[in-house]
């Protein structure tokens, strides 16, 4: 008995001791655990909106977008169909619904445990969250209260919600709920907009075929949507419909019935090109408002008129397999209209704000400003002879060179030589300097060929920069927004800021007398619209490139040519499709804006150039692929272009001596008779007392020296 007793009153082991309080620490907080859960649960139904709220309450942010008429050119945003009770709802949608997103729908309550073990367990085997377990209650909670964060945090609270959800409401309540706001693609919230967007008929007369594809929607609704990949869809109802024989919703033969295939798309709404505009300023709101639920009215800057007059001359003047851009600028940076291409809905890229190509010699704009800012005067005279620049010689179009001659003539003829010798005299830093001064938003490289346009940019910076020199040298910022509305409160308005000065306004006065002139009778003479303008044209490596940007009557206009993939352009010059494509839009938005003389009157070189075609090497040719990392000139020498095989000019008119290489040519700085018989239009037998040509009304009369060579 003394035995017994003694092991009765023998102590536990240490390890038994900590089993038990190990295992009633875990009880307890288990309780706790359950205790919270429920608490919370029953917190957050009473929390939640009735029935008739939910369906009320709307998901997303409608924005409609005005002209600046006011009339509405596009509504983007959430788009609902009619409500659908539950008895209204066709089996076979609801069917297909339970069947592909949660085949345990009506047993368990919100949550499905089996769901989220099997997801951790593929977690575990695949090493990343491929399947998330969220049921049908759980996808309503998320899209009504929450957002689409793959964080713990958020899905915690998503289980909370979704067992409220089903305290609250019953399950034909909760399926209804889903199946009238789930997100379907396309902007439709809901079956019947997705039925009335895809099959062009309400959602109450949905075919199995048709269920099943709006169905699989759900899952990826940009990857699956009929209009974006028909293929996909019917891969992915076809998904759907093995699902509901799987689980008894549908019999083999009725699944064999579908033909998803055969299904009738509603066509797509035609799209036009004020959707390049709406793509370009609608992402902008979220840095000028805040409001991200009420629906907006958005009032633009974008004239209708304009707009369909600028799609009309890019499609028009575009040569065939090309693209092209426009943009136009009101004097204070209001956008009037913005082309990114041809054809909207084949292509939304939009080459206006997106696409980067190299400008040519519309670039020599910041050259010409940074040696007129430097003390320079359009009247001023340089040589145009050749020039070597660490390496680099470039040369003008017409092969020659036209020896002493003015800086308005140099730019009206686009010549590269001068252009050059500007550059290396101001700096080439200080060319690029004056380029970001005036928007150019994209690296611009230091090389000496930079002055021909061999930094890319885009087309709305460079007309932001002419819109500047036209502000009398006020920056202009573009803008498209012009205020936001909600419920009929005004949230935003945009303000013009007017004090930002780029340049002295006599500067900007004297890049417009060079302007000017370039468009009367330089290489922009396209571009007459019958009242003054202003504007340079731009080519590029092989003609790769066109453009033209110009201003008048207080409008700014830029307009890009050439292919996406670079290839050239058989005979794309700045000054033809590009340059003619300007003067059809601005004629006609100029028509109802009264004429504006610039400050300076345009003062005509005092004799006439070939016009050279902004070329590198002969060709249109002002690209990187002319030159090398440092900018010097890789394109090797052609027999018979005119350079001999140590790229030394030659007289190609006068070819080659019968025993020997050809002839040099002669110096630059003279020009030979047939040449200047040429540009100065003295054409046949010229006679030492013939009459110098009479001086054009309002010009001052050329001067010739002895040899009757023109003179500065």
């Amino acid at each position: 008995m003394a035995r017994a007793r003694s092991s009765r009153s023998r102590p536990r082991s240490p390890w038994r001791r900590r089993i038990v309080v190990s295992l009633q620490i875990l009880i307890g907080l288990a309780v706790l655990a359950l205790g919270a859960l429920l608490i919370a649960v029953y917190v957050a139904r009473s929390q939640l909106p009735s029935f008739e709220e939910l369906k009320s309450s709307p998901n997303g942010q409608m924005i409609r977008v005005h002209a600046s008429d006011g009339t509405v050119i596009v509504s983007l945003g959430p788009s609902y169909g009619e409500w659908l009770s539950y008895g209204r709802i066709p089996a076979v949608m609801r069917d297909a619904t339970v069947a592909v997103e949660d085949r345990r729908f009506r047993q368990h309550p919100g949550v499905d445990p089996i769901g989220i073990v099997r997801s951790v367990m593929v977690r575990y085997e695949r090493g990343r969250w491929v399947q998330g377990g969220s049921t049908i209650t759980q996808q309503l909670a998320r899209n009504i209260f929450l957002n689409n964060q793959k964080k713990f945090g958020r899905k915690f609270r998503e289980w909370i919600l979704a067992l409220a959800l089903e305290r609250k409401f019953s399950k034909d309540q909760v399926l209804e709920l889903y199946l009238n706001k789930v997100y379907y693609g396309g902007g439709a919230y809901g079956i019947d907009a997705a039925s009335r967007k895809f099959f062009g008929h309400g959602a109450d007369t949905l075919s199995l075929s048709e269920a099943a594809v709006i169905a699989g929607l759900v899952k990826a609704p940009s990857n699956y949507s009929p209009t974006a990949d028909a293929e996909a869809a019917v891969g992915r109802a076809g998904v759907v419909i093995d699902q509901m024989v799987r689980n008894g919703f549908i019999t083999a033969a009725e699944a064999a019935e579908a033909e998803p295939k055969s299904l009738h798309l509603a066509p797509e709404p035609k799209q036009n090109s004020v959707r390049y505009f709406t793509d370009w300023a609608l992402p902008q709101l979220d840095t000028l408002i805040d409001e991200t639920q009420a629906p907006l009215e958005v009032w633009t800057t974008l004239d209708l008129g304009m707009q369909r007059t600028a799609d009309a001359a890019i499609r028009q003047q575009a040569p065939a397999g090309t693209q092209g851009a426009l943009v136009s600028l009101d004097r204070d940076g209001a956008v009037r209209a913005m082309v990114g291409g041809k054809d909207y809905v084949s292509t939304n890229y939009n080459r206006a704000t997106q696409a980067v190509r190299q400008p040519g010699s519309a670039f020599k704009l910041f050259v010409y400003l940074a040696a007129l800012e430097a003390g320079h005067k359009p009247e001023d005279t340089v040589v145009d002879e050749p020039v070597t620049i660490d390496g680099w010689s470039p040369r003008n179009d017409s092969r020659r060179n036209s020896g002493q001659v003015s800086l308005r003539t140099a730019f009206a003829y686009s010549l590269n030589t001068v252009a050059a010798k500007l550059g290396q005299e101001v700096g080439f830093t200080t060319v690029a300097d004056m380029a970001r001064r005036f928007g150019i938003t994209t690296p611009v490289n230091t090389h000496p060929s930079m002055v021909l346009g061999t930094s890319d940019v885009r087309l709305i910076d460079m007309t932001r920069a002419f819109a500047s020199v036209a502000n009398k040298g006020v920056a202009v910022a573009p803008y498209g927004i012009t205020r936001v509305t909600t419920n009929g409160q005004e949230i935003y308005r945009h303000e013009v800021d007017r004090s930002h000065v780029l340049v002295a306004p006599y500067v900007a006065a004297e890049m417009t007398d060079l302007l000017q002139t370039a468009v009367n009778t330089g290489t922009g003479r396209a571009a007459q619209i019958g009242r003054p303008v202003a504007g340079k044209t731009g080519t590029t490596s092989s003609m790769k490139d066109g453009w033209f940007v110009g201003f008048a009557s207080g409008l700014t206009t830029g307009v890009w040519m050439g292919r996406d993939n670079a290839r050239p352009v058989a005979g794309l010059h700045g000054g033809t499709a590009p340059a003619r494509a300007f003067a059809q839009y601005m004629k006609v938005a100029t028509a109802s804006r009264p004429i504006e003389q610039f400050e300076t009157q345009v003062t005509l070189p005092e004799w006439q150039l070939e016009p050279d075609e902004e070329s590198y090497f002969g060709a249109p040719d002002n690209g990187t692929a002319a030159v090398d990392a440092d900018g010097n000139p890789i394109a090797p020498a052609v027999p018979g272009d005119g350079y001999d095989d140590d790229q030394a000019p030659v007289d190609v008119r006068r070819g080659s001596d019968e025993d020997g290489p050809p002839v040099q040519a002669a110096p630059p700085q003279r020009l030979d008779q047939d040449w200047l018989d040429r540009v100065t239009g003295r054409d046949g037998p010229r006679e030492p007392s013939r009459p110098r040509p009479a001086p054009r009304e309002g010009l001052a009369p050329p001067r010739f020296d002895q040899d009757d060579r023109p003179t500065q």
